[in-house]
């Protein structure tokens, strides 16, 4: 957290302490001592919460060579939307429960039941639902049941999240940040990586197996079937087990019920009209449209290509000490009173990542050997995705550490919450936007002399070529169009957002706070 350079009082060194898990009360000091069954529990709950999000983000990849379009992408791209908006029913989630059953237990059991079960009645038919030769994808049956499940992992984190506060310790509660990392990033990898490369049977002939065959160790119905199992074993073992602690907090919120919900969501609306507040949301909400071609398209792009997805899904994993150190390596330039300054300098330098990577998909296929990629073109490819992982991680721990600095401490959660909600979703429309944007800028014709005048817009006019014995061929790919235009307004966006961001850092702390809208 940085610290401001003003004297601050003791109570708010006894907060900032406490936040960090290193003390509960004067002199005492963290101690996981009789917390180590809680951080476990915290741990694999937290796991599970990334499985559904890795699975997403892993279909994307299945789909990309099975015929779908850009668009169909774009549709699927919404089933990421509900952990940036979950502070929508965040209050409902925190307000109404069972007091018998336990607070957060009224909420996490139920979802994570219907978690499982959902996942088994989809490994029974998601196999067709991905298509085949054939058979196109069933994309809008996908996309709803993965939203679905993505919904109900969202409000797994909000339960998890509150439970946290009172399943650990209060001189432990700073490690609940860390078991959220550690655990939600655990099962991202199964969920994506893992599932990828036990999927493929490129990977696992050349890495795992000496008689090669045509499929992989495991397949996503059969993934689905045994996660769902899990969900549902260890929940009833959670049900069971593990009792949640009564508190006063508990005991209050019995008759408080409606009326908490009604504040919090006030109290949303009293951040919200804060002028310095709408004016970071705008610049949250409009930042990232200069890297959406890049973090959207690119990955894409690269698998229909030749490259295989697996191979992409494996460049993470080297990265992820590297995500562990960069916030202890860049705290030093987050702390005082602009941490933003880091954000402005990574900002050109991750806007350069998009027509770099524009020039990798192109010179791709002609690098591309009969037995996939080289060790030289990996090496490209992993120095490029090192590249953008600075430069986004560089942005994301300077803006984390600014929502630190503003967020009035007299309501911190709800004002951090709801300025990462922004901030996610200044990622998530770009990318769904971008996605969308390919196919309408993509222009292509039919290779069949006779119907030269066919630009295979249509869906008609893309059969009519086809039943002709042609192909729509690509003449200007929307890839390489979108990345000039995102390197245009990421630019132009530079010579606003620039000084309002410098403008933000100067304005006095008053003018993040409530007090003014509560006297």
């Amino acid at each position: 957290m940085p610290v401001s350079k003003r004297k601050r009082n003791e109570t708010e060194e006894k907060e900032e302490l406490l936040e960090n898990g290193e003390i509960i009360n004067e002199g005492v000091r963290s101690n996981i001592k009789g917390d180590e069954l809680n951080i476990a529990v915290l741990l694999f709950l937290y796991t599970l919460q990334g499985i559904p999000l890795g699975l997403a983000g892993a279909i994307p990849m299945l789909l990309q060579n099975r015929g779908i379009t850009y668009t169909q992408q774009a549709e699927f791209s919404f089933v990421n939307w509900p952990f940036s908006v979950k502070l929508l029913w965040a209050p409902v989630v925190d307000a109404l429960f069972w007091p018998k059953f336990g607070r957060r237990k009224t909420w996490l059991v139920p979802v994570q039941y219907l978690i499982g079960i959902v996942m088994i009645i989809m490994s029974s038919s998601v196999t067709n639902w991905l298509g085949s030769e054939h058979e196109a994808p069933s994309m809008m049956i996908l996309t709803v049941s993965f939203l679905f499940l993505n919904f109900l992992a969202a409000t797994q984190d909000i339960a998890v999240d509150g439970w946290a506060l009172t399943m650990l310790k209060r001189c432990n509660v700073g490690h609940a940040s860390t078991c959220n990392t550690v655990g939600q990033t655990a099962g991202f990898f199964l969920g994506y990586v893992l599932f990828l490369a036990l999927e493929s049977p490129y990977f696992c002939n050349k890495y795992l197996r000496t008689d090669p065959q045509d499929n992989g160790f495991v397949t996503l119905s059969s993934f689905l079937f045994f996660w769902g199992w899990i969900f549902i074993v260890t929940t009833t073992f959670v049900a069971l087990f593990k009792h949640e602690a009564s508190d006063v907090n508990t005991r209050e919120s019995e008759v408080k019920g409606m009326s908490d919900i009604v504040n919090a969501y006030k109290q949303l609306y009293t951040i919200v009209k804060l002028p310095a507040v709408r004016t970071l949301a705008l610049v949250l909400f409009t930042a990232k449209l200069g890297f959406c071609a890049s973090d959207a398209v690119s990955g894409l792009k690269l698998v229909e290509a030749g490259v295989p997805r697996e191979d992409l899904a494996l460049l993470a994993v080297p990265l992820v000490p590297v995500q562990i150190i960069m916030p202890v390596i860049l705290a030093k330039h987050t702390t005082g009173p602009a941490p933003l300054s880091l954000w402005l300098r990574a900002f050109p330098m991750r806007l350069l990542v998009g027509p770099l990577a524009a020039a990798l998909v192109a010179i791709t296929p002609s690098l591309l050997g009969n037995s996939g990629p080289s060790y030289s073109y990996l090496f490209i490819l992993m120095t490029l995705y090192v590249f953008h992982q600075t430069c986004l991680y560089c942005m994301f721990v300077a803006v984390m550490a600014f929502f630190a600095k503003v967020s009035d401490p007299a309501v911190g959660g709800t004002y951090m919450t709801l300025l990462n909600t922004v901030s996610n979703l200044g990622t998530n429309w770009p990318n769904t936007l971008a996605l969308w944007a390919i196919d309408h800028l993509t222009f292509k014709s039919c290779s069949l002399s006779e119907l030269n005048d066919n630009t295979c817009s249509t869906q008609l006019e893309s059969e009519l070529c086809k039943s002709k014995g042609g192909t729509c061929d690509i003449r200007i790919d929307g890839f390489y169009i979108e990345t000039v235009i995102c390197l245009i307004l990421g630019f132009v966006w530079l010579q606003w957002g620039r000084p309002t961001i410098n403008r933000l850092q100067r304005l006095p702390a008053t003018a993040w706070q409530i007090s003014r809208f509560n006297r």
